[in-house]
């Protein structure tokens, strides 16, 4: 009978507090997730410190939740991990604080677990990771193409330069009066419009694989004030399927260059934006047209945006490569991978 190692996770490096049960990096017997969407609507974003006073307010329970859901005790757990960054200081603080706690209370070792890791980790649930394999994370606050070599080795070969992706979504939303987070109304209006708007797609051509989406946010926002100036009512339709086809053009384009230059056994595509149907879409149709004999593993949908559960996934893996935290463990908001050289 296969040996049964259970992680006990926590995510809190955003606006979701989560705590999750995972069996060997592949099963997930508990997965909670109390989310604070609503609280921060209001402000049009994340709150740093309403988003912590709520993961103060939750993680107690989520943590009770999660350990009952998953009909375990805390003699059952092998080991507790957690996010310590990237992500907003005060609220990754909050996890890292109980986890230590629940650590050293239970005589357990703590598995410090990089968020992105995470998230790339969420396509663990699909299936099977294969070596070398390229991940393109599309979050929020993060844009990256990662070449990972062999398990656990993990090189940023692109990156955005200003806004990420999820970042831009969020800014032409408020624009065109969508609540945050904007992203999944962006991605179903885009599906009833044109790219009739044609804006621009920053670095597409570079000989690099970085991203910038700073200057088709400045472009969006001009050509809707300028409108409104002129009384001129533009098709919110065209102009959320004007965006997004630039943004997915660029992903898109970059990471079938990334695949020519870095030949891989697999793609993982992960993160909150990684929901965005126009580009799973896209990224499907390039696939099977440039890169027929990669196989591509997408995150579950439910699983893009943060959970505890893709933190359980990698946490097992980094537990088996003997990753190790003591209890000076603090957060780090700027945390990254290394980079190329």
């Amino acid at each position: 009978m296969a040996e049964r190692t259970l992680i006990l996770a926590f995510e809190t490096s955003c606006d979701e507090t989560s705590v999750a049960v995972v069996e060997n990096g592949t099963k997930i017997l508990s997965n909670i997730v109390a989310t604070q969407i609503d609280s921060h609507q209001r402000f049009g974003g994340v709150v740093p410190e309403v988003a912590s006073r709520h993961h103060i307010e939750w993680i107690t329970r989520c943590t009770d939740q999660a350990l009952a859901e998953a009909n375990v005790s805390y003699n059952d757990i092998a080991a507790v991990a957690v996010t310590y960054g990237p992500g907003l200081v005060g609220s990754l603080l909050i996890g890292v604080t109980a986890a230590k706690a629940i650590a050293w209370a239970h005589n357990l070792p703590l598995v410090p677990v990089n968020h992105m890791t995470g998230h790339l980790y969420a396509a663990r649930y699909v299936g099977e990771f294969k070596y070398p394999q390229m991940a393109l994370l599309v979050s929020g606050g993060h844009t990256e193409l990662v070449y990972m070599k062999a398990e656990h080795e993990f090189e940023i070969i692109g990156e955005t330069r200003d806004d990420a992706a999820g970042e831009a979504y969020d800014k032409i939303g408020r624009v065109l009066g969508v609540n945050y987070p904007a992203g999944k109304t962006i991605d179903e209006w885009a599906a009833k419009g044109e790219d009739t708007f044609h804006f621009p797609r920053a670095m597409e051509k570079e000989v690099n694989y970085d991203f910038s989406f700073s200057g088709l946010k400045s472009a969006f926002i001009n050509t809707v004030h300028n409108a409104d100036q002129r009384g001129e009512k533009l098709n919110k339709y065209d102009l959320a399927a004007s965006f997004q086809q630039s943004v997915v053009d660029v992903l898109a384009e970059k990471t079938m260059r990334a695949l020519e230059r870095y030949p891989v056994k697999q793609l993982i595509l992960a993160g909150g934006v990684a929901a965005n149907h126009g580009l799973r879409s896209r990224l499907d149709h390039d696939m099977h047209k440039y890169h027929p004999d990669v196989t591509m593993l997408q995150a579950p949908l439910k699983l893009c945006g943060d959970n505890a559960a893709m933190i359980g996934a990698a946490g097992y893996m980094c537990y088996q490569h003997g990753d190790r935290a003591g209890m000076d463990l603090n957060a780090e908001p700027g945390l990254m991978y290394g980079r190329m050289k």
